[in-house]
């Protein structure tokens, strides 16, 4: 029995959930499109299966198959990445966070990651996360006037506190982070260098950011983001860290793996190491560039000044507003994306400052540069008058027009 007879009242809001992301522009930066194949894959029968352990070494039976998958998984995330160690069995960007601080430091060893406020992930030391409650935090921080990472003041303050642990990577962080320079750093101080690539995983496996693997120790990331691939997370590392590596996830953290995610995270890989994704790679940050110079054209305020990635930060307290208000009234006329902190705010983290702003979902739908001009202008219309809603109703009414141009799954 279908889905739609079988309980109507989900199958009704999955639609619904369908038109509204058909109609509205996303520009969250953490967000994509999941292909077809990505949502077959996920959908398919494996989930039936329990799979505790790993290929050749499972806790029930059964599992010919799962082992094949999980293995192919684990070959093309290791082809992708340049790492010899792949598990591919974590369940979220947070949890292989928690899972490789484990494998590389005791509770209480120093951690040392970019600020939450500043462009850093709750996992990378916040006190009100796991990481800021069993580690011994000690945050670096951008550059007052560049807002950019200043190494020479990094490599200081690491050779102080000779952290166990450094985290590079970020989530609201719009410039290339240069992980030689992390590698120096980490070197000087005897520590271990995570890259925590979460947001430009999708750019580094299309050749639009350096890679991590030459430098990291371990590497995490997601495989949802700029990867375009189902929701969850892998784990990446030197051959010397495996094993700790696999003991952290399986039995210390994980019980049965998702093999219905493992196989759809086997398909993004896939579909990763194919020419055309370099090209998407590419695209991402040519639109975010695109975005961030038609933003500033328009009056506002960019955090660092532009961006070198897919994301791009817009200060629109610098136009009277605060990131909660702009979230709103962009929404409310079909712009999706989400307030955030930028470098030395004031404002609550549940409010912020700023808005970031992201291509990757876009750039999936088809979308190129001159249609960035678009998306400026609706931002701009919107945040000039934030409380207009007759404005935001015809601007709703605009953008679900201009979204039909750029079908998400043809005529699903």
């Amino acid at each position: 029995m279908s889905l739609e007879k079988k309980d109507p009242e989900i199958f009704s809001l999955i639609e619904k959930e369908l038109q509204r992301q058909k109609e509205m522009l996303d520009l969250i930066a953490s967000e994509n499109y999941a292909p077809k194949e990505i949502l077959e894959a996920s959908g398919s029968v494996l989930t039936n299966k329990y799979s505790e352990g790993y290929p050749g070494k499972r806790y029930y039976a059964g599992n010919e198959f799962i082992d094949k998958v999980e293995t192919l998984a684990i070959e093309r995330a290791k082809e992708l990445f340049g790492m010899p160690c792949a598990n591919v069995q974590a369940h979220s960007g947070s949890t292989a966070n928690f899972e490789a601080y484990r494998a590389l430091m005791k509770y209480g060893d120093t951690l040392m990651g970019l600020k939450l406020d500043q462009g850093g992930h709750l996992t990378h030391g916040s006190p009100v996360n796991f990481s800021g409650q069993i580690y011994n935090i000690v945050s670096y921080g951008v550059d007052k006037d560049s807002e950019q990472l200043d190494y020479d003041a990094i490599m200081e303050q690491a050779k102080e506190v000779k952290p166990k642990v450094i985290v590079c990577g970020y989530t609201a962080y719009p410039r290339t982070v240069y992980f030689d320079k992390f590698r120096e750093i980490a070197d000087a101080c005897g520590a271990y260098l995570l890259c925590d690539i979460a947001h430009i995983a999708g750019l580094i496996a299309g050749g639009a950011h350096m890679p991590a693997g030459p430098y990291a120790d371990v590497i995490t990331t997601t495989t949802h983001k700029s990867l375009r691939g189902p929701r969850g997370a892998i784990i990446l590392a030197k051959e010397e860290h495996c094993k700790s590596i696999n003991k952290g996830v399986f039995p210390g953290s994980q019980g049965g793996p998702l093999d219905h995610i493992t196989a759809a995270k086997a398909v993004c890989f896939h579909n990763a190491m194919q020419p055309e994704f370099r090209e998407y790679a590419a695209q991402i940050v040519k639109n975010a560039k695109s975005l961030a110079e038609e933003l500033k054209a328009k009056g506002f305020r960019l955090v660092s000044g532009g961006t070198d990635n897919h994301l791009v930060l817009v200060d629109v307290k610098s136009r009277g507003l605060n990131g909660k208000i702009a979230q709103n009234a962009l929404e409310n006329a079909g712009v999706v994306c989400n307030k955030n902190t930028i470098p030395y705010d004031t404002e609550k983290p549940f409010v912020g400052s700023g808005i970031r702003l992201g291509t990757p979902a876009v750039t999936t739908r088809g979308m190129k540069e001159d249609d960035m001009k678009v998306v400026a202008e609706v931002f701009s219309r919107v945040l000039e008058s934030p409380e207009d809603e007759a404005l935001h109703s015809k601007v709703k009414s605009e953008v679900a027009e201009f979204m039909g141009k750029f079908p998400i799954y043809g005529d699903l």
